[in-house]
């Protein structure tokens, strides 16, 4: 497994690149996570509906993709791992794929003495039923591309504006707010390595 540490990317950039590099692989290919954080910005998942979205302008784009799920933020504190592996060849489903992301998430946050969860209505790891952490994915020739964000030290003020992932209400936190006090880059190694694990893989850089 490939392991590409981008630094700040333009969100549909690297979205059209997560399109272009699935759509040229081959049952060769390499599996690759995709680390990154992105400038301020609303993405809005495939059953993304109206009255969930932006509630005013806040001069922040709002840009509407292939993945699954409503309405989220990405933005500066936030760790983003996009999963670019082939489900068929790995044996895996959806479903588990959407476990492992969320696992990783709990590992990490266990290790700083934080209890954290999935849920298995609502895709995601929350916290004292806060979301820490929000996934989407897009199945494409048996392969997944989007990936997971991770809240590690954002402004939360950026979520007041949505109904995070279409519900009305729903609290979210961070790492930071919760009282870890690691950085941005030890948390997104840490999140790295627990997926790799979790994906029995070998990681390459």
């Amino acid at each position: 497994m490939l392991i590409r540490r981008l630094g700040t990317t333009d969100f549909e950039t690297t979205w059209r690149a997560m399109q272009r590099f699935t759509e040229a692989r081959s049952a060769d290919t390499p599996d690759e996570l995709w680390l990154t954080d992105h400038p301020s910005v609303y993405t809005v998942g495939i059953a993304g509906r109206e009255e969930h979205l932006p509630r005013a302008d806040h001069g922040v784009p709002v840009i509407r993709t292939d993945r699954g799920g409503q309405v989220t933020w990405h933005g500066p504190g936030q760790i983003v791992v996009y999963v670019l592996v082939d489900l068929k060849r790995a044996g895996r489903t959806v479903r588990a794929l959407v476990r492992i992301l969320e696992q990783a998430v709990v590992d990490v946050l266990a290790a700083h003495g934080i209890p954290a969860s999935g849920d298995a209505t609502r895709p995601g790891v929350y916290v004292d039923g806060a979301k820490i952490a929000a996934l989407g994915l897009k199945v494409r020739r048996g392969c997944s591309y989007h990936g997971l964000s991770f809240n590690a030290a954002p402004d939360l003020g950026a979520f007041e504006a949505i109904d995070p992932c279409g519900h009305p209400g729903l609290a979210v936190t961070s790492a930071r707010n919760l009282g870890v006090g690691a950085s941005l880059e030890n948390l997104a190694e840490a999140l790295l390595a627990r997926l790799v694990a979790h994906l029995d893989a070998r990681p390459t850089s």
